[in-house]
């Protein structure tokens, strides 16, 4: 009897075990997330198995371009897709479709401590966990007088000197909205103008660049000495010719910005708002600029000057960034992109 008694007491709490075991695997998470995949040794070093710990969760990828991981998204219904990082031109596009959620800032407790500019770019949706800029690089031992404004890019001095970004390009819109300031113009009322602006600023161009690599290669061979580019090039610049140096523009560099948002489809939004909160933290965001992998957004982050350099970081270097009204450039990218090829086709 008692040894009945004790087979029956060993069933019962093998059953409870097996029980507690199965709920736990159902209610076992997995957060999905669309990035780029870039840096995978180091981002899965200092944001994955870290919040894995953290949350108990499995963490499943897509990756991309912007354009293809968007598109994904919007044929699926803003569905599959927990989490998702776009450079800000792309997340404007989603919050325009309707495929994004605006995000819960009280679960986003690590917003207080960014840059206001990354706390929030887009009206209530996601934050950037990242900022980046677009200004002017000239070769100091052979550009003289030294670049000082976007509207020096028209010198006299500078002909066939200059590599542009192509229009499709992160950066090439930028060039537009540049030769209509230096028109005086505003460049989605009076696009003619701006274009014009465009066209006479052709003969300093010696050829456009659609790629990093292009940009580069332009700069080592010695066919351009000036460019408009992203901060992020800087190093591979300098790497092909040391004398490349980044514009002081009186008239200040272009904000570009990395957003994550919640697509509006996701099923799992508190863990969500958990992940977000967790790349926003001091920690994170101190290994990732340490390591190279991405500029610091929070204010408590310190680098020492050599880490410093490669990024758009400090106060007095982010307040003096413009931002651009990506609704706004959304919509006149077809005719832009139009005109534009009519100019550097002919």
């Amino acid at each position: 009897m008692i040894e009945q008694t004790r087979l029956r007491a060993s069933a019962l709490a093998f059953g409870v075990a097996l029980a507690a075991a199965t709920s736990s695997m159902a209610e076992a998470k997995t957060l999905t997330i669309s990035w780029w995949g870039y840096n995978g040794d180091k981002l899965n070093a200092n944001i994955v198995e870290p919040f894995k710990k953290i949350c108990g969760c499995d963490i499943v990828f897509e990756t991309g371009n912007n354009a293809d991981r968007l598109n994904k998204l919007k044929l699926r219904g803003g569905k599959g897709v927990d989490v998702i990082y776009l450079t800000d031109s792309y997340s404007q596009i989603g919050i325009a479709e309707g495929l994004f959620q605006k995000v819960d800032a009280a679960k986003l407790s690590n917003l207080a401590d960014l840059y206001d500019l990354a706390k929030d770019p887009q009206g209530g949706y996601g934050p950037a966990y990242t900022i980046g800029r677009v200004g002017i690089v000239y070769d100091s031992a052979k550009v003289n007088p030294p670049i000082t404004a976007w509207n020096d890019l028209w010198r006299a001095d500078l002909k066939s000197a200059i590599t542009l970004p192509g229009i499709t390009t992160t950066a090439g819109p930028m060039v537009v909205l540049q030769s209509a300031k230096h028109a005086g113009v505003d460049p989605f009322t009076n696009a003619d103008k701006a274009f014009e602006a465009v066209g006479g600023l052709k003969t300093n161009v010696a050829k456009n660049y659609n790629t990093g690599s292009e940009l580069v290669n332009l700069i080592s061979t010695g066919e351009a000495k000036v460019a408009i580019a992203q901060d992020f090039t800087l190093a591979s610049m300098k790497a092909a010719v040391p004398t490349m140096t980044w514009a002081a523009l009186s008239d200040g560099d272009i904000a570009t910005l990395n957003t994550v948002n919640i697509p509006k489809g996701s099923e799992n939004v508190d863990l969500a708002h958990q992940f977000i909160n967790f790349i926003l933290s001091k920690d994170v965001q101190q290994i990732e600029a340490e390591q190279g992998v991405d500029a610091p957004v929070s204010t408590k982050v310190r680098l020492t000057p050599d880490q410093a350099k490669l990024w758009t970081y400090g106060p007095e270097m982010i307040g003096k960034l413009n931002r651009l009204d990506y609704q706004k450039l959304n919509e006149a990218k077809t005719d832009w992109l139009d005109r534009w090829n009519e100019i550097f086709s002919r």
